[in-house]
């Protein structure tokens, strides 16, 4: 008697399933992020209404607060700038190694943060 009923659940089939379904395996292939540059690029193509906003239409007013400083060596927030290397740093351990650099390695610092040459 068991195996009769087992016949009759193979036989039938889900009634919310179509004859047609079918299963497809997802491809293997990671999604590429896109950067902001393509975002905008690809924003500008398509046509948008006047006072539509997006991406490349936004204008910012420039900010009333100073642009925030960082050590040169760590970059954490920097709160002391040497007088003598103008070199920025955020504690006494950064210091210590400031004061150490040879005159090169200080320009090279400099050189990165895009400050102008020691004087002196």
């Amino acid at each position: 008697m068991s195996t009769n009923v087992d016949d009759q659940k193979l036989e039938q089939k889900p009634v919310f399933k179509a004859s047609s379904f079918q299963i497809i395996k997802a491809s293997k292939k990671k999604y590429v992020w896109k950067s902001l540059k393509q975002i905008i690029a690809s924003e500008k193509t398509l046509p948008w209404p006047e006072d539509c906003v997006h991406y490349g239409s936004i204008n910012a007013p420039p900010s009333f607060k100073p642009p925030q400083k960082f050590s040169d060596l760590s970059g954490l927030p920097a709160p002391y700038t040497d007088p003598q290397t103008r070199l920025r740093y955020a504690n006494k351990e950064e210091y210590a190694t400031i004061i150490d650099l040879p005159m090169d390695i200080t320009a090279g610092y400099l050189a990165l943060r895009g400050a102008t040459s020691i004087v002196g």
